[in-house]
């Protein structure tokens, strides 16, 4: 294979393995089954309820805007220009179902995770800088109080004072005579 195809591959690999992709095949795979419960709730739950004030079928509804509206056994318009409102109606019930399925089953709750989530993160770094802060209050006493030791001429451990170190040779190695 030459050099070219296998980084045009490559390129294609990264594009399929990328999270946007693969979170965009798993949201229309789940949104194909999500279609079929909300037709059926629409089916076996919204049309009887309409059922009791006329047809089952929302589809059946229509009104005629040029009479007479007639249409042949296999459902095709013979003469007539019918205006099929129960099928927008239909349509337009079945939007709303899953629009207020969507965002009060996923959309609501997710937020409110997220809300929660962020809240929680909030406090942790509010902590975290609080610790930071009284960190940096100790290491600037611990500072102050260094300056202060050598400037009141006090021996800090460690320190040399007069080329003499802390155990009291001087710095030639000889010791006191």
């Amino acid at each position: 294979m030459s050099k070219k195809k296998e980084s045009v591959l490559e390129g294609f690999k990264a594009f399929l393995m990328r999270g946007n992709v693969i979170d965009l095949a798993v949201a229309v795979v789940i949104g194909a089954a999500f279609t079929n419960v909300v037709n059926s709730v629409v089916k076996g739950l919204i049309n009887p309820v309409v059922g009791a004030f006329g047809t089952q079928d929302l589809n059946k509804y229509s009104s005629c805007l040029k009479s007479p509206c007639e249409t042949n056994d296999a459902g095709e318009v013979v003469s007539g220009i019918p205006i099929m409102w129960g099928t927008v109606l239909s349509a337009v019930l079945t939007f709303l179902i899953t629009a207020a399925v969507v965002y009060f089953l996923m959309v609501l709750p997710m937020s409110k995770y997220l809300a929660r989530r962020a809240r929680q993160q909030a406090a942790q770094e509010e902590v975290q800088e609080a610790a930071e802060v009284s960190e940096l209050e100790v290491l600037k006493e611990i500072r102050d109080t260094l300056i202060a030791q050598r400037g009141a001429g006090t021996a800090v451990p460690g320190q040399t004072t007069a080329g003499q170190t802390t155990t009291g040779q001087t710095t030639s190695g000889q010791g006191n005579s």
